[in-house]
């Protein structure tokens, strides 16, 4: 089902259409998660925490090393204009492509592993609370 609403929105319309909710894939995914965290003790749990925490502030890389890309072809601007843009080549359109299909994918990539990790450190946080009284 496509929504222009995201993909929260899209999980609340498949969960009220089903009888049996407890048996979506995605909050057994979460449970199954959950379930994990529970059976570890508090200071592992907040060992955990802090790398998931890393590891969420850490995924900011992946958009850095994407936008520097034409960063360092503006100062090999000369030469690689040399390269795609004579001789009549088609190169430059091949490149333009392979970028923008590397920008898209790595862009995905990390905000479904900020997601992730987002999630993973809500789940830690909860139980930890639980655990704390």
């Amino acid at each position: 089902m496509f929504s222009y609403r995201g993909d929260a929105h899209r999980i609340y319309l498949t969960l009220r259409r089903q009888r049996d909710i407890r048996s979506n894939k995605e909050l057994k995914e979460a449970a199954e998660i959950k379930s994990f965290y529970e059976k570890i003790d508090q200071e592992t749990l907040k060992l955990i925490l802090y790398r998931m925490i890393k590891e969420k502030n850490g995924t900011g890389i992946i958009p850095i090393f994407v936008t520097s890309i034409p960063w360092l072809l503006f100062l090999f601007s000369d030469k690689i204009q040399d390269v795609l843009f004579n001789n009549g080549t088609i190169i430059w359109a091949v490149f333009v492509s392979i970028y923008l299909v590397l920008l898209t994918v790595s862009t995905i990539f990390h905000f479904k592993e900020k997601a992730w990790a987002a999630l993973h450190i809500e789940i830690i946080k909860d139980v930890l609370k639980k655990k704390e009284h």
